[in-house]
């Protein structure tokens, strides 16, 4: 359905009002995670439009979601800290709903110093057999396996203590999924999970109004960036032109890359301008990009995009490999928020912090599905890129 020109406006301004900056290639910089942009202190947790969300697609009042929020940012402060501490006993961590604290998960050989000390930091403490240092060299012995497109992804659940290979449903019996799945569990523990359907990207025709167009897909910004914006790799190569919603020339893509990665970004000129916004739909776009800290496995995050608007979720899995049609993708963070054909390069944010761009996934925001993106750290340091932020 095509929206009106009022929308069409507020789509424009996400580019076009606000800085004056000129463009940068100063890498990002660094907080808790390589790339990750430090948090500057704010008056609100989040944007009414992203509040708005949690509450719907959560089912909090405003006050459990600001509160939410709030316990989400000292989880995500505290995971470094954890990670230290355990040292080579560390198994992972993870942001648990319930207590609404960080879990920590150590193996056996943790002393209890450092048990005591993982705990007078606020974190649960969860024993488990495997280090995450085994884990992550498991899933690094699959990514090197060939899928069958049976299999839709893999990736390390830090609170089941193992490497998650996801397959389709009507699939599990196949000849070549049964062999990866046995080749799988030569490299190291792992569980098998049924999905209902493979993973595909969320790129569309040209059908209604978007915040951008590249030959005959509709992708969707991600996040500004001083000098342009990140969004999905599959939406255009190295190259390609891309056309605003009113057809008008935005850029070029600078950098692209897929599969291996789902990453891209283009420049802005033209005309159009950048801003530390992400459009709200329904509400005017607040200033609410502050920061690219990243939440853990757990914490609630939110996508923007122009075919499905906002929805909310859990991320559930972080460095997962999703096996698309045309091949594989690597550190991808899976989540439980769904989307649509044309959400693809949309931004996900967790409160006021930038966390990646859409990928792909599976379902619909009818029926439900899991959902995608690609980390915005990395973009930001493949390509030199500062994000804009408030």
């Amino acid at each position: 359905m095509r929206r009106t020109r009022l929308t069409y406006a507020g789509v424009a301004a996400l580019l076009m009002i606000g800085s004056w900056t000129a463009a940068g290639t100063l890498p990002a910089s660094a907080s808790d995670a390589p790339g990750a942009t430090a948090s500057s202190p704010a008056t609100a947790p989040a944007s009414d439009g992203l509040l708005k969300a949690m509450q719907r697609d959560f089912g909090l009042s405003r006050a459990e979601a600001e509160a939410r929020l709030a316990a989400e940012r000292a989880a995500a402060d505290l995971v470094p800290e954890a990670r230290r501490t355990a040292g080579s006993a560390y198994g992972g961590a993870w942001f648990d709903a319930g207590s609404e604290k960080l879990t920590v998960a150590v193996t056996p050989d943790a002393d209890a110093s450092t048990v005591r000390a993982l705990r007078a930091s606020g974190a649960a403490v969860r024993t488990v057999e495997h280090s995450a240092r085994q884990l992550d060299a498991a899933k690094s012995r699959i990514d090197r396996l060939d899928a069958p497109s049976g299999v839709s992804s893999w990736a390390v659940d830090p609170a089941a203590n193992t490497v998650v290979v996801n397959v389709i449903g009507d699939k599990r019996t196949d000849n070549d999924v049964r062999a990866f799945v046995g080749r799988a569990r030569e490299a190291g523990p792992v569980t098998v999970r049924t999905v209902r359907a493979g993973a595909r990207t969320f790129a569309a025709g040209t059908v209604g109004g978007d915040p951008y167009y590249t030959g005959n897909a509709r992708c969707s910004i991600g996040f500004s960036v001083h000098g342009g914006f990140v969004t999905a790799g599959h939406c255009g190569g190295a190259g390609a032109s891309v056309r605003g919603w009113d057809g008008s020339h935005i850029g070029t893509f600078q950098g692209s890359s897929f599969p291996g990665n789902d990453y891209a970004w283009v420049n802005v000129g033209s005309g159009w301008w950048t801003v530390p916004v992400v459009l709200g739909w329904g509400t005017v776009p607040d200033q609410l990009v502050r920061g690219s800290a990243e939440a853990p496995v757990g914490a609630s995050v939110c996508r923007s995009g122009s075919t499905t608007h906002w929805h909310c979720g859990t991320v559930l899995a972080k460095n997962e490999t999703v096996n698309y049609s045309q091949g594989a993708v690597y550190q991808m963070t899976k989540t439980s928020v769904c989307a649509e054909p044309g959400d693809s390069g949309g931004s996900f944010i967790s409160g006021d912090q930038a966390q990646g761009v859409t990928s792909g996934g599976w379902g619909n925001c009818s029926g439900g599905g899991e959902t995608w993106f690609q980390p915005v750290n990395e973009i930001l340091n493949r390509y030199g890129l500062t994000l804009h932020t408030a």
